[in-house]
């Protein structure tokens, strides 16, 4: 073969050479290359980012349905801590009435629980069964909520009333009124606790009628102070649940 062709067929195969490898490098840069494996790649980006987005809007809208618990949360506490007169027992009762029955945020046995918790705990019954319900309903920043809502109206309150004690001491309508408010505080508590004491009857425990019906002959007959006969009950009730344990054993 002649010199001069094959140097011409070299020529042309390196130049055809030359122009697939740009050709190449074309349809690389533009995307065309491996056409299925692009559109899966493409495809798992775009499955990503979506995975992405929906998990940003659930967390978004969690922490609006906090936000929202939150603040009513913080409105019912506050609506019953400045509309209920005649201490903690009456804002329990409340408090029953609107998370247990009406929002139904907990139950009656959790509510029962949060009493007795917050009878035997130190401070304000109001300010402890606030600071356990919050902590059911929102974790720590329900117990923040709670507790703000309920101390916000006696406390304003009684600032205003600080300054005008000795006109409302003296006057006999504000007399006759706290009478009238006695008396209907006395009703809800009584209404109240036949409710919590229904639902103890309701279980059909003799172990938990004999703890009723002792605790409330020791309180009404024999006027033992609340704590000691909440602690005695809170004892009776562990060394109940050591037998249950040991007899569970047992078998």
């Amino acid at each position: 073969m002649p010199y001069g062709q094959n140097t011409e067929r070299l020529l042309c195969r390196n130049i055809k050479t030359a122009g697939c490898w740009v050709e190449k490098m074309v349809r690389k840069k533009a995307g065309q290359e491996k056409p299925g494996w692009n559109d899966a790649k493409g495809q798992r980006e775009t499955d990503g980012q979506e995975n992405k987005n929906r998990g940003r809007e659930e967390k978004n809208t969690e922490r609006r349905r906090k936000r929202q618990r939150l603040w009513v949360l913080f409105l019912e506490t506050l609506y019953i801590s400045a509309f209920t007169f005649g201490g903690g027992f009456v804002i329990v009762t409340f408090m029953k009435r609107k998370f247990v029955d009406g929002l139904h945020w907990i139950d009656e046995k959790e509510m029962l629980d949060f009493t007795a918790l917050a009878q035997s705990s130190p401070g304000a019954i109001a300010v402890n069964a606030a600071i356990l319900v919050g902590l059911k309903v929102c974790g720590p920043p329900g117990v923040a909520v709670a507790v703000l809502g309920t101390v916000l109206p006696p406390m304003a309150i009684l600032s205003v009333v600080s300054f005008f004690y000795e006109t409302f001491s003296a006057n006999p309508y504000v007399a006759l009124t706290m009478q009238g408010m006695q008396a209907g505080v006395a009703a809800v508590i009584l209404d109240v606790a036949c409710e919590l004491g229904t639902g103890v009857a309701r279980e059909r425990s003799i172990y938990s009628v004999l703890i009723l019906a002792g605790a409330f002959a020791a309180d009404f007959f024999l006027g033992i102070n609340v704590i000691c006969i909440i602690l005695t009950a809170a004892a009776a009730g562990a060394l109940r649940m050591v037998i249950f344990r040991r007899r569970r054993a047992e078998r």
